[in-house]
């Protein structure tokens, strides 16, 4: 299975969430020819042991999805970075959260293509839970900066076809921005 940049983004998210994380930042550069990732958050966080283990494809806590035995998601975002020449690091502490870390060169021919940036973004704000996230982007140096409760208060709620619609629509206008297709 091919992932993208946005799955591996999706699926660091989305644990932060199953964590218990209140607030969760999201720093998503690039900076040609290199992609920098961060994804922190406030959750319940990992001991020494317990990271050392999230970095094994065959160790899950068995709390998140009950009958599996494996792990895949950060053993397979490290083989995708490694494989692109990028970085990955992460760092956790009990009761303080955890910040991922990763990066890709662009240029390698095994770098993951980003997928779609805009309904990403989009789906990060729609999972199960009561937590604020806040994406900063930030592309050859143009940005925007947008949190959950920011885009709840200006669309109403996040629930209905035509806030999701609207919301994947300020994301698409802002990437075309800084990609030089608003101009």
């Amino acid at each position: 299975m091919q992932y993208s940049v946005s799955d591996f983004l999706t699926d660091i998210v989305q644990n932060s969430i199953e964590a218990e994380a209140s607030v969760i930042t999201v720093d998503y550069i690039e900076e040609f020819p290199m992609l920098n990732i961060m994804v922190g958050d406030n959750g319940k966080g990992m001991d020494e042991e317990t990271l050392a283990k999230a970095k094994d494809p065959f160790f899950t806590d068995g709390e998140k999805h009950k009958n599996r035995k494996v792990g895949l998601g950060i053993p397979f975002l490290i083989q995708a970075v490694e494989a692109a020449g990028g970085e990955f690091d992460i760092k956790s502490d009990v009761e303080m959260g955890t910040a991922i870390e990763f990066s890709f060169n662009l240029e390698n021919v095994d770098c993951p293509t980003e997928g779609d940036i805009a309904s990403a973004f989009r789906s990060l704000l729609l999972f199960n839970g009561d937590y604020e996230i806040l994406i900063n982007r930030i592309k050859n140096g143009k940005s925007y900066r947008v949190t959950k409760s920011e885009l709840k208060e200006a669309l109403g709620d996040l629930e209905s076809a035509d806030s999701l619609n609207l919301a994947k629509a300020y994301f698409e206008s802002h990437e075309n921005e800084l990609s030089g297709k608003g101009e």
